[in-house]
């Protein structure tokens, strides 16, 4: 057991040598440990005290979440059977843990003992207290025991499901195939698409071309392709993944996973007392209520529809004809090009990784007085994973991160930051804070570095927002640190905010320069890119608003007498809201991992509602300063440090001197107020 890479914390995770054989038995010794060392602190004579309990608590949590980490890691970067087997063995013995200690009626009375104390308590105490007797009662600590022990089942079956739901999206996007023999039927996609696929079909003893269902190959073909078959055929293949349209084995159908996940949802919230699941995910977020929710979408819904039916309308004038769904990205693309004499392939020689990825920290570096520095010898999980530390200008370590940025099977699809570390300074327990950076980009080929278009350079900011805000907390507890504890409808501000670097005159000639040559951006393609940003702004809104409805109305409305209705409902959304077609056969749901698989189930609107945060905040820089010393002091200072020890609406007021106003972000997008 000593030998377990997985118990070994004395550094970064030993990845190297993690096997799947090391997986339960660590988890189960860092529960068993767990569970010893909070009898003993609930069998001490002393009173409850913060220093004694709730850093012991904190302790405990850091060790199990540091265990886990890289395990929950691997599984979504480097899927095997194996591994997956142990992880979802797991999944139920980590749930009940957490159900149980939620649970302890004990434990909450010590707490609560504490909070009515006369100890002098800072407000990061006070707040960790708060957020911790509030979770007792998301727990089911006030329930009857045999209430509690369902409420428990609930838990571990939600958690079975959303990993079932996550991976059965992984295996029908990597069986998927389409093998095309006619030089027609390749015509207009990127020449390094053509390469991949080339090379694909010859490995496999075929002519032509041989494609999969990644995400850097599906952008590439429906934005395109000339042929409306081949647009066609991704289009179909990537929103039935894991239904009952795809061309996957039947056992992949997310179907049924769907309508379990939700009743259990609804089940554990009315446990609880609340109507709804929706009312049951508010309970940490800013939003104060349904109706809030509602109409905060249909709102901002009314504002942008007719911008995006006239967006829509232009397209249809280009191509002369309706359009279907899997022409949109095709005709955008064309209009883009004719409008700002700008095309994605344009632009993607300027954007090679190395120079992207440089820029970005030296942005960084300008903002908040860091030092990014790339580690050598640092064990991963893969060849093309690199590490990174980061230090103070004055040379104090804060921190270090992963970056992980190219597609490749048995890799989820998407991108996202995730905690490998979380900041703590628990007495002489201190720990920095690290970070897994990961993105689903095209990877190189031969000698030539991968080329991004500016969209894939947004999304790399985007989780790179997240990873600072991760790194830079200044909280010792690391439930409120970095970006836990913050509500989650504010917890996108960061990555949004830093989304505007990627934009900027200033910034851009930072982070491109031609991959051959070196050359900087020639200055009349920098005007056309940005004055490219608020293109289909009406229709990229609606687009993200028709996902919030659909996923806040699917958890606020469920009937577990009528079912989920998902198909229904979805359809029902967008006649409401959405301005472009969709086919019957969509079952874009079956796929929608943020709300099935990940944490944002009645939570989808949050990326709309921090919108409106990071636009309003970025104005503060618009005003003072893209490098304002000054402003970018009390954003890290009011906005990153603080992590979750401060509510999300008094952290805003401490660096805007106001509540959020929306017309930022109105202007932003070009949409008039």
């Amino acid at each position: 057991m000593d030998d377990n890479p997985l118990l070994d914390l004395s550094g970064l995770p030993r990845f190297g040598e993690i096997r799947p054989e090391h997986v339960q038995p660590a988890v189960e010794r860092v529960l068993a440990d767990n569970r010893a060392a909070l009898a003993a602190l609930l069998a001490a004579p002393e009173p409850p005290s913060f220093a004694r309990l709730v850093l012991a608590l904190e302790r405990l949590g850091h060790r199990l979440a540091r265990v886990w980490s890289p395990v929950s890691h691997l599984n979504g970067v480097t899927s095997t059977p194996e591994l997956r087997d142990a992880y979802n063995h797991c999944l139920p013995l980590l749930s009940e843990y957490a159900t149980e200690l939620g649970q302890n009626r004990a434990l909450c009375t010590a707490m609560q003992q504490i909070e009515q104390s006369d100890e002098p308590l800072d407000a990061s105490q006070r707040m960790l207290l708060a957020q911790a007797l509030r979770d007792f009662r998301l727990a089911g600590v006030d329930l009857p025991p045999p209430q509690q022990q369902r409420f428990g089942q609930l838990m571990q079956e939600i958690s079975m499901l959303q990993a079932t739901f996550q991976q059965n999206v992984l295996d029908a996007t990597d069986s998927w195939r389409h093998h095309a023999t006619r030089e027609t039927e390749v015509a207009g996609l990127p020449e390094s698409t053509r390469r991949s696929a080339a090379r694909a079909a010859r490995e496999a003893g075929q002519d032509g071309w041989l494609f999969g269902l990644d995400a850097p190959t599906y952008v590439a073909v429906m934005t395109h392709a000339d042929d409306a078959g081949l647009r066609e055929t991704f289009y179909r293949g990537w929103v039935t993944r894991a239904s009952d349209q795809g061309r996957h084995e039947a056992e992949l159908d997310n179907s049924r996973v769907i309508e379990r996940l939700l009743a259990c949802r609804h089940e554990a919230a009315t446990l609880l007392g609340f109507d709804s699941y929706a009312e049951l995910s508010l309970a940490r977020k800013m939003a104060g209520s349904v109706d809030e929710v509602v109409g905060f979408l249909d709102e901002l819904a009314a504002r942008c529809r007719p911008q995006a039916a006239r967006e829509f309308a232009e397209l249809e004038a280009l191509a002369g004809r309706p359009l279907a769904a899997w022409d949109i990205g095709y005709f955008a693309e064309k209009l883009r090009e004719q409008r700002f004499s700008l095309s994605d392939e344009q632009l993607k020689p300027w954007f090679p990784v190395p120079r992207v990825l440089t820029g970005m920290f030296g942005i960084a570096e300008r903002l908040y007085g860091l030092k990014i520095r790339h580690s050598d010898g640092v064990a991963s999980w893969h060849p093309a994973v690199e590490h990174y530390t980061v230090d103070s200008a004055e040379g104090e370590r804060i921190g270090g991160f992963y970056v992980d940025l190219y597609a490749r099977p048995g890799k989820r699809t998407g991108a996202w930051m995730d905690e490998c570390v979380v900041r703590a300074a628990l007495g002489e327990d201190i720990s920095h804070p690290v970070a897994y950076l990961v993105c689903n980009f095209t990877p190189p080929e031969d000698d030539q570095p991968s080329l991004l278009g500016h969209q894939d350079v947004v999304t790399l900011f985007h989780e790179f927002g997240h990873t600072l805000h991760h790194l830079l907390t200044r909280v010792d507890y690391p439930s409120l640190a970095g970006i836990n504890g913050v509500a989650w409808d504010a917890v996108e501000l960061p990555s949004q905010f830093f989304e505007n670097y990627a934009w900027l005159d200033e910034t851009l000639p930072l982070i491109s320069g031609h991959h051959a040559t070196g050359e900087p951006l020639p200055g009349e393609l920098l005007g056309r890119l940005r004055a490219s940003r608020a293109f289909h702004a009406g229709l990229q809104t609606l687009r993200q608003i028709e996902f919030a409805l659909f996923d806040f109305r699917l958890h606020a409305g469920y009937d577990p007498q009528a079912g989920s209705r998902v198909d229904a409902l979805l359809a029902e959304v967008r006649r409401e809201v959405a301005v472009t077609p969709a086919p019957d056969w969509n079952r874009f749901a079956h796929s929608f991992s943020h709300i099935f698989g990940g944490g944002y189930a009645a939570g989808y609107y949050s990326y709309k509602w921090a919108e409106v945060l990071a636009a309003d905040a970025f104005a503060a820089f618009e005003e003072a300063g893209a490098f304002h010393d000054e402003t970018a002091r009390r954003f890290r200072d009011s906005i990153l440090a603080v992590g979750g020890s401060r509510d999300a609406m008094e952290a805003f007021i401490a660096f805007r001197g106001r509540r959020p106003d929306a017309s930022a972000l109105l202007r932003q997008s070009g949409i008039a107020a």
